[in-house]
């Protein structure tokens, strides 16, 4: 097993270890696996500190942000700051929305430049797919960020589902629900894998078996709260646990 770097004075590896303690076995009738992408199945470098300045800097342009904005994920900043302007500012709300959405998919789209997929990522799809499981890819990012890191993904999931096609992104349950229709498969088949609180906590709430992986920014402790069932070193290892 490749060594794993130290993470704020822990090993992975021995977080790895805690977190699996109290794991339960992926169900054998799994049909279907979503998975996230930045932070599970690639590395994207997206820098959100920057891309939330920038829409906070846009949306000036339209009327005073209120306070706290600064601390939203930048689809909800978008969200409440064209509400915001539609109270102060009536009819330009649409003009800002759709300004800020080009804004972020260029800064996605610059960043995905440096990304990669993680090792191992096409052949545990491929792996998933040998085994007649449908994947599917639920991700906030726009599908031109993605498509540019992963121009082969059609090829290895059966269904994706960026922000442009949903109209309610993670963490809502229509984004999840999305894509178990286009999948035609029932919740209690699927599981859904991704790197973040979010990602958990909205498969909780559809049914779905979750499945926390430790290549993104958050620790086995903040996926095990959330409810994880299942917690794994990187997306690539899901098959060893079927």
């Amino acid at each position: 097993m490749r060594p794993m770097s130290p993470i704020n004075g822990t090993s992975a590896l021995t977080k790895l270890f805690s977190a699996r303690k109290t794991q339960k076995i992926i169900p054998n009738l799994l049909k279907a696996v979503l998975f996230d992408f930045d932070g599970t199945l690639a590395e994207l470098n997206i820098d959100f500190i920057q891309m939330r300045r920038a829409v906070l800097g846009l949306m000036a342009d339209y009327c005073k942000p209120s306070n706290g904005m600064e601390v939203l994920y930048v689809l909800e900043m978008i969200e409440a700051g064209k509400n915001l302007i539609s109270e102060n500012n009536p009819g330009r709300e649409i003009e800002f929305f759709n300004r800020s959405h080009r804004l972020i998919s260029n800064i996605e789209t610059e960043g995905s430049k440096e990304g990669k997929l993680f090792t191992g990522t096409e052949d545990m799809l491929h792996e998933l797919r040998r085994r007649h499981i449908k994947i599917g890819i639920v991700t906030r990012n726009c599908m031109d960020a993605i498509r540019q890191i992963f121009p082969d993904i059609d090829s290895c999931c059966d269904v994706v589902i960026t922000r442009e096609f949903t109209t309610r992104v993670k963490p809502h349950p229509d984004h999840l629900l999305t894509a178990l229709d286009a999948l035609d498969t029932d919740a209690r088949s699927a599981a859904m894998v991704g790197d973040h609180p979010m990602d958990i906590t909205v498969g909780k709430d559809v049914g779905v078996y979750t499945i926390g992986v430790l290549t993104g920014h958050s620790e086995a402790a903040a996926l095990r709260e959330a409810g994880a069932d299942l917690i794994i070193e990187k997306a690539a290892d899901i098959t060893r646990f079927l």
